[in-house]
């Protein structure tokens, strides 16, 4: 599969990667020997980059990550992890005493001495603008404990605020055919600064695959049964803050779009793949077959232009208005 440099930490990963929330919670329930099972799957089809966090599953992905990595030493993965989502929001919690103690935490669990690449995970606005904040990011990095960091962001002003941290080598972004604002500026503004983008939420929690129905039911544990209002944490991370109901309807146009040889799944990966600024896109996955199809849309032609202007007139007719005010 082919790889891109994540801007300024000179670390390359796969255009498709894997995002490993599902595998450690609020998606139901996932058994041990299946999760390990999507990442095996996800690297036999090339993916070389595997994003987690310390919250997902109280840091169960991350260890379930370190237990496939510990037997294929040769294998070449590029893992990323977040912190900040174990304490209480406030940017007062965002100090370096903090940073050390969550990335001891995180270095444990995946059984490295070094992170890869650390994110703060979707912090408080006012974290983005603090230069003590980024002095003790650049602190974590000097004392090894991580080979570089970026941020997680909500919003687009937030995106543009960290762009502009000289040490800022990646952002991550929720990006996909229903969420569009990010092309406007935090794309340019990425590309010139030198910023790696990773697109988020690829496939709105799943409305993208057209595979759910207005009468679709969710597990109680998963976060489309409890956060589809924001009652748990920010409802743009649900369904990209579509209300379900006509997002149903939307993605059924959607699959419509897609090419002979598309799954819409696949339809909405490939554009994202394909915007001019972005490093990797980390689809979820519950099963093994979920992590090869999506890895698979790598290596599918490219969207004609006619597909691209049809997938933009439906965003703005029938998503824009929901979404572009909010994020």
């Amino acid at each position: 599969m082919d790889e891109r440099v994540i801007g300024r930490s000179g670390q390359w990963a796969s255009v498709i990667g894997l995002g490993t929330w599902q595998l450690g919670a609020d998606w139901g329930d996932v058994d041990d020997k299946e999760a390990l099972t999507v990442l095996e799957t996800a690297a036999e089809s090339g993916v070389t980059f595997f994003d987690t966090a310390d919250v997902y599953g109280d840091g169960r992905s991350e260890e379930t990550i370190a237990s496939f990595l510990r037997g294929r030493p040769d294998l070449h993965v590029l893992v990323a992890t977040k912190m900040g989502r174990r304490v209480e929001q406030i940017p007062q919690n965002y100090v370096l005493d903090n940073f050390r103690a969550w990335n001891d935490r995180s270095r444990r669990n995946l059984g490295v001495d070094r992170v890869d690449l650390v994110q703060l995970h979707c912090p408080p606005t006012p974290v983005y603008s603090s230069d003590e904040v980024f002095d003790a990011l650049d602190t974590l990095v000097a004392e090894g404990r991580a080979a570089a960091y970026g941020v997680s962001v909500e919003t687009c002003a937030q995106a543009l605020t960290a762009i502009a941290r000289p040490n800022v080598a990646s952002v991550q972004i929720i990006l996909n055919p229903f969420r569009m604002k990010p092309l406007r500026e935090v794309l340019p503004a990425a590309r010139e600064a030198g910023v790696g983008i990773i697109a988020r939420v690829p496939l709105a929690s799943g409305l993208l695959s057209g595979k759910y129905t207005k009468d679709t039911v969710f597990a109680a544990d998963d976060h489309r049964t409890f956060n589809r209002h924001g009652e748990a944490f920010d409802q743009g991370e649900t369904f990209s803050g579509v209300d379900y109901d006509s997002g149903v309807e939307a993605a059924a146009e959607f699959a419509a779009l897609a090419p002979e040889g598309y799954t819409p799944a696949q339809l909405a990966l490939r554009w994202i793949v394909e915007q001019d600024g972005v490093t990797t896109v980390i689809p979820g996955a519950r099963s093994p077959e979920q992590a090869r199809a999506n890895a698979a849309a790598a290596k599918l032609p490219p969207l004609p232009a006619h597909t691209f202007a049809a997938i933009r007139e439906l965003y703005d007719r029938r998503i824009r208005d929901q979404v572009e005010h909010r994020w």
